[in-house]
Protein backbone atom coordinates (compact mmCIF):
# COMPACT_ATOMS: atom_id res chain seq x y z
CA UNK A 1 0.00 0.00 0.00
CA UNK A 2 1.25 3.47 -0.90
CA UNK A 3 0.39 6.64 0.69
CA UNK A 4 1.34 10.00 -0.32
CA UNK A 5 2.35 12.66 2.27
CA UNK A 6 2.72 16.83 1.65
CA UNK A 7 5.80 17.84 3.11
CA UNK A 8 6.24 21.77 1.87
CA UNK A 9 6.28 22.17 -1.67
CA UNK A 10 7.21 18.41 -2.08
CA UNK A 11 5.39 14.83 -1.83
CA UNK A 12 6.43 12.01 0.27
CA UNK A 13 5.90 8.58 -1.02
CA UNK A 14 4.94 6.37 2.02
CA UNK A 15 5.28 2.44 1.19
CA UNK A 16 3.44 0.92 3.70
CA UNK A 17 4.43 -3.30 3.66
CA UNK A 18 1.82 -4.23 6.70
CA UNK A 19 -1.57 -2.64 6.36
CA UNK A 20 -2.09 -4.08 10.27
CA UNK A 21 1.29 -2.77 11.30
CA UNK A 22 0.26 0.81 9.65
CA UNK A 23 -2.78 0.60 11.35
CA UNK A 24 -1.27 0.03 14.48
CA UNK A 25 0.88 2.41 14.01
CA UNK A 26 -1.80 5.49 12.90
CA UNK A 27 -4.08 4.26 16.34
CA UNK A 28 -0.73 4.44 17.97
CA UNK A 29 -0.09 7.90 16.87
CA UNK A 30 -3.92 8.76 17.50
CA UNK A 31 -3.84 7.77 20.64
CA UNK A 32 -0.51 9.78 21.50
CA UNK A 33 -2.45 12.89 20.08
CA UNK A 34 -4.80 12.67 22.75
CA UNK A 35 -2.69 12.61 25.74
CA UNK A 36 -1.89 16.24 25.98
CA UNK A 37 1.14 16.17 27.86
CA UNK A 38 2.19 14.90 31.25
CA UNK A 39 -0.40 17.21 33.08
CA UNK A 40 -3.30 14.97 31.60
CA UNK A 41 -2.92 12.53 34.43
CA UNK A 42 -3.23 13.35 37.98
CA UNK A 43 -0.89 12.01 39.40
CA UNK A 44 1.80 13.48 36.86
CA UNK A 45 4.73 15.98 38.51
CA UNK A 46 4.64 19.53 37.75
CA UNK A 47 7.10 21.03 35.41
CA UNK A 48 9.33 23.84 36.52
CA UNK A 49 8.05 26.14 34.25
CA UNK A 50 6.36 29.64 35.97
CA UNK A 51 3.05 29.19 34.27
CA UNK A 52 3.00 25.01 35.61
CA UNK A 53 4.71 25.58 38.87
CA UNK A 54 0.99 26.01 40.64
CA UNK A 55 -1.31 23.82 38.32
CA UNK A 56 -4.36 24.57 40.78
CA UNK A 57 -3.88 27.95 41.46
CA UNK A 58 -6.23 30.20 40.05
CA UNK A 59 -4.22 32.60 39.32
CA UNK A 60 -2.41 30.91 36.07
CA UNK A 61 -5.74 29.06 35.12
CA UNK A 62 -8.13 30.49 32.18
CA UNK A 63 -11.51 32.19 32.96
CA UNK A 64 -14.24 29.84 33.01
CA UNK A 65 -17.20 32.25 31.42
CA UNK A 66 -19.21 31.28 28.30
CA UNK A 67 -16.62 34.04 26.41
CA UNK A 68 -13.90 31.97 27.76
CA UNK A 69 -15.29 28.70 25.69
CA UNK A 70 -13.81 29.07 21.86
CA UNK A 71 -10.28 30.42 22.64
CA UNK A 72 -10.22 27.48 25.03
CA UNK A 73 -11.13 24.86 22.74
CA UNK A 74 -8.62 25.99 20.51
CA UNK A 75 -5.87 25.37 23.37
CA UNK A 76 -7.21 22.74 24.17
CA UNK A 77 -6.97 21.25 20.55
CA UNK A 78 -3.63 22.91 19.57
CA UNK A 79 -2.38 20.67 22.93
CA UNK A 80 -4.16 17.47 22.02
CA UNK A 81 -2.85 17.06 18.47
CA UNK A 82 0.63 18.27 19.18
CA UNK A 83 1.10 16.24 22.25
CA UNK A 84 2.74 13.37 20.78
CA UNK A 85 5.61 15.43 20.37
CA UNK A 86 5.53 15.85 24.58
CA UNK A 87 5.31 11.84 25.32
CA UNK A 88 7.24 10.79 28.63
CA UNK A 89 8.11 7.36 29.82
CA UNK A 90 5.54 8.02 32.49
CA UNK A 91 2.70 7.86 30.03
CA UNK A 92 3.43 4.79 28.76
CA UNK A 93 1.98 2.56 31.37
CA UNK A 94 -1.35 3.93 30.49
CA UNK A 95 -0.87 4.00 26.70
CA UNK A 96 0.63 0.35 26.41
CA UNK A 97 -1.68 -1.34 27.83
CA UNK A 98 -4.94 0.72 25.80
CA UNK A 99 -2.77 -0.36 22.39
CA UNK A 100 -2.33 -4.11 23.47
CA UNK A 101 -6.60 -3.79 24.44
CA UNK A 102 -7.32 -2.19 21.29
CA UNK A 103 -5.19 -4.44 19.28
CA UNK A 104 -6.83 -7.46 20.46
CA UNK A 105 -10.44 -5.61 20.22
CA UNK A 106 -10.12 -5.36 16.46
CA UNK A 107 -8.57 -8.45 15.63
CA UNK A 108 -11.58 -10.26 17.30
CA UNK A 109 -14.51 -7.77 16.28
CA UNK A 110 -16.01 -9.10 13.50
CA UNK A 111 -16.52 -12.06 15.57
CA UNK A 112 -17.65 -10.50 18.59
CA UNK A 113 -20.64 -8.61 16.66
CA UNK A 114 -21.39 -11.83 14.51
CA UNK A 115 -21.48 -14.66 17.02
CA UNK A 116 -21.58 -12.46 20.49
CA UNK A 117 -24.33 -9.97 20.33
CA UNK A 118 -27.65 -10.51 19.26
CA UNK A 119 -29.40 -9.62 16.13
CA UNK A 120 -32.43 -10.06 16.87
CA UNK A 121 -33.90 -6.55 15.27
CA UNK A 122 -36.01 -5.47 18.44
CA UNK A 123 -33.26 -6.29 20.89
CA UNK A 124 -30.84 -4.28 18.59
CA UNK A 125 -33.61 -1.12 18.19
CA UNK A 126 -34.40 -1.22 21.54
CA UNK A 127 -30.29 -0.60 23.12
CA UNK A 128 -30.01 1.65 19.68
CA UNK A 129 -32.66 3.87 21.41
CA UNK A 130 -31.84 3.47 24.76
CA UNK A 131 -28.14 4.95 23.76
CA UNK A 132 -29.79 7.74 22.14
CA UNK A 133 -31.48 8.50 25.47
CA UNK A 134 -28.46 8.39 27.77
CA UNK A 135 -26.38 10.19 25.27
CA UNK A 136 -29.12 13.03 25.61
CA UNK A 137 -28.79 12.99 29.27
CA UNK A 138 -25.04 13.96 28.88
CA UNK A 139 -25.37 16.04 26.65
CA UNK A 140 -27.87 18.01 28.70
CA UNK A 141 -26.52 17.90 32.20
CA UNK A 142 -23.81 20.65 31.39
CA UNK A 143 -26.57 22.86 30.05
CA UNK A 144 -28.66 21.95 33.28
CA UNK A 145 -25.66 22.71 35.80
CA UNK A 146 -24.64 25.93 34.12
CA UNK A 147 -28.54 27.09 34.48
CA UNK A 148 -28.84 26.11 38.33
CA UNK A 149 -25.32 27.41 38.59
CA UNK A 150 -26.43 31.03 37.35
CA UNK A 151 -29.49 31.37 38.60
CA UNK A 152 -29.22 29.91 41.92
CA UNK A 153 -25.59 31.53 42.41
CA UNK A 154 -24.24 28.20 42.63
CA UNK A 155 -20.88 28.45 41.32
CA UNK A 156 -19.59 24.94 41.88
CA UNK A 157 -22.56 23.86 39.26
CA UNK A 158 -22.00 26.70 36.53
CA UNK A 159 -18.19 25.53 36.42
CA UNK A 160 -19.02 22.09 35.81
CA UNK A 161 -21.55 23.21 33.39
CA UNK A 162 -19.42 25.38 31.39
CA UNK A 163 -16.33 22.86 31.79
CA UNK A 164 -18.83 19.69 30.56
CA UNK A 165 -19.46 21.70 27.67
CA UNK A 166 -16.12 22.59 26.49
CA UNK A 167 -15.36 18.54 27.01
CA UNK A 168 -17.88 17.42 24.54
CA UNK A 169 -17.16 20.09 21.99
CA UNK A 170 -13.72 19.60 22.27
CA UNK A 171 -14.61 15.61 22.20
CA UNK A 172 -17.17 16.52 19.08
CA UNK A 173 -13.89 17.97 17.04
CA UNK A 174 -11.63 14.71 18.39
CA UNK A 175 -13.88 12.55 17.28
CA UNK A 176 -15.04 13.43 13.91
CA UNK A 177 -11.49 14.03 13.42
CA UNK A 178 -10.56 10.33 14.18
CA UNK A 179 -13.19 9.33 11.91
CA UNK A 180 -12.27 10.64 8.90
CA UNK A 181 -8.76 9.46 9.16
CA UNK A 182 -9.74 5.84 9.84
CA UNK A 183 -12.71 6.01 7.93
CA UNK A 184 -14.29 2.75 9.33
CA UNK A 185 -16.85 0.48 7.61
CA UNK A 186 -20.35 0.50 10.24
CA UNK A 187 -20.99 -3.52 11.78
CA UNK A 188 -24.05 -3.50 9.00
CA UNK A 189 -21.98 -2.09 6.13
CA UNK A 190 -20.25 -4.74 4.13
CA UNK A 191 -21.20 -7.82 6.03
CA UNK A 192 -20.02 -6.67 9.15
CA UNK A 193 -16.00 -6.79 8.40
CA UNK A 194 -15.19 -3.64 9.96
CA UNK A 195 -12.76 -2.59 7.07
CA UNK A 196 -10.74 0.94 7.91
CA UNK A 197 -9.71 3.55 5.04
CA UNK A 198 -13.15 2.87 3.45
CA UNK A 199 -14.15 6.21 1.77
CA UNK A 200 -18.12 4.34 1.68
CA UNK A 201 -17.75 4.74 5.35
CA UNK A 202 -18.57 8.03 4.99
CA UNK A 203 -18.21 11.27 7.57
CA UNK A 204 -20.08 8.91 10.14
CA UNK A 205 -18.08 6.07 9.68
CA UNK A 206 -17.57 4.01 12.83
CA UNK A 207 -14.29 4.37 14.79
CA UNK A 208 -14.07 5.57 17.18
CA UNK A 209 -17.82 6.05 18.29
CA UNK A 210 -18.87 9.17 19.27
CA UNK A 211 -21.57 8.18 21.74
CA UNK A 212 -19.00 7.02 23.63
CA UNK A 213 -16.71 10.14 23.27
CA UNK A 214 -19.30 12.31 24.03
CA UNK A 215 -20.35 10.41 27.39
CA UNK A 216 -17.22 9.87 28.57
CA UNK A 217 -16.17 13.15 28.64
CA UNK A 218 -18.90 14.82 30.35
CA UNK A 219 -18.44 11.62 32.76
CA UNK A 220 -15.51 12.77 33.42
CA UNK A 221 -15.34 16.21 34.13
CA UNK A 222 -18.54 15.91 36.52
CA UNK A 223 -16.81 13.00 38.42
CA UNK A 224 -13.85 15.42 38.80
CA UNK A 225 -15.82 18.36 40.00
CA UNK A 226 -18.02 15.98 42.42
CA UNK A 227 -15.90 13.53 43.24
CA UNK A 228 -18.07 11.68 45.93
CA UNK A 229 -17.76 8.07 45.00
CA UNK A 230 -21.37 7.78 44.72
CA UNK A 231 -21.35 10.51 41.81
CA UNK A 232 -18.48 9.24 40.11
CA UNK A 233 -20.23 5.43 40.32
CA UNK A 234 -22.92 6.96 39.00
CA UNK A 235 -21.61 9.09 36.00
CA UNK A 236 -19.23 6.10 35.01
CA UNK A 237 -22.17 3.51 35.19
CA UNK A 238 -24.23 5.34 33.16
CA UNK A 239 -20.99 6.22 30.29
CA UNK A 240 -20.62 2.63 30.65
CA UNK A 241 -24.17 2.39 29.88
CA UNK A 242 -24.06 4.09 26.53
CA UNK A 243 -21.13 2.23 25.29
CA UNK A 244 -22.42 -1.06 25.83
CA UNK A 245 -25.71 -0.07 24.49
CA UNK A 246 -23.70 1.00 21.12
CA UNK A 247 -22.57 -2.30 21.14
CA UNK A 248 -26.02 -4.40 22.04
CA UNK A 249 -27.85 -2.29 18.86
CA UNK A 250 -24.97 -3.71 16.39
CA UNK A 251 -24.20 0.27 15.88
CA UNK A 252 -20.70 -0.34 17.02
CA UNK A 253 -17.46 -2.84 17.67
CA UNK A 254 -15.99 -3.45 20.51
CA UNK A 255 -12.98 -1.39 19.37
CA UNK A 256 -14.67 1.67 18.58
CA UNK A 257 -16.18 1.80 21.56
CA UNK A 258 -12.95 1.40 23.62
CA UNK A 259 -11.05 3.74 22.08
CA UNK A 260 -13.76 6.31 21.79
CA UNK A 261 -14.15 5.94 26.02
CA UNK A 262 -10.45 6.23 26.68
CA UNK A 263 -10.53 9.43 24.33
CA UNK A 264 -13.28 11.08 25.71
CA UNK A 265 -12.13 10.00 29.21
CA UNK A 266 -8.38 11.49 28.52
CA UNK A 267 -10.29 15.07 26.41
CA UNK A 268 -12.89 15.63 29.49
CA UNK A 269 -9.98 14.83 32.37
CA UNK A 270 -7.77 16.96 30.67
CA UNK A 271 -10.48 19.82 30.55
CA UNK A 272 -10.90 19.61 34.14
CA UNK A 273 -7.60 19.47 35.09
CA UNK A 274 -6.45 22.38 32.98
CA UNK A 275 -9.36 24.68 34.02
CA UNK A 276 -11.28 24.12 36.95
CA UNK A 277 -10.89 26.63 40.05
CA UNK A 278 -13.84 26.28 42.48
CA UNK A 279 -11.82 23.94 44.26
CA UNK A 280 -8.52 25.49 44.32
CA UNK A 281 -10.28 28.43 45.61
CA UNK A 282 -11.76 26.83 48.34
CA UNK A 283 -8.39 25.02 49.13
CA UNK A 284 -6.85 28.77 49.56
CA UNK A 285 -9.10 30.11 51.61
CA UNK A 286 -8.65 30.46 54.94
CA UNK A 287 -12.03 28.74 55.96
CA UNK A 288 -11.64 26.04 53.32
CA UNK A 289 -10.71 22.70 54.23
Amino acid sequence: MTLVRAAGDRSILLHVLSPRRFLCRLICRCVFALLPGSAAWADAQPSPAAEDALPDAPAVQSDVTLRSIPINILRDQKTIWTSPFHIRAADLKIVLPLLAATGVAIATDEHTLRDVVSHDPGFNNANTNASNVMIGGFIAAPVVLYGVGHFRGNEHARETGLLGAEALLDGVVVEQGMKLIFWRERPYQDQGHGHFFQSSAGWDSSFPSSHSVLAWSAAAVIAGEYPNPWAQALVYAGATGVSLTRLLGQQHFPSDLLVGSACGWLVGHYVYKHRHRYRAVLSLSPSGP
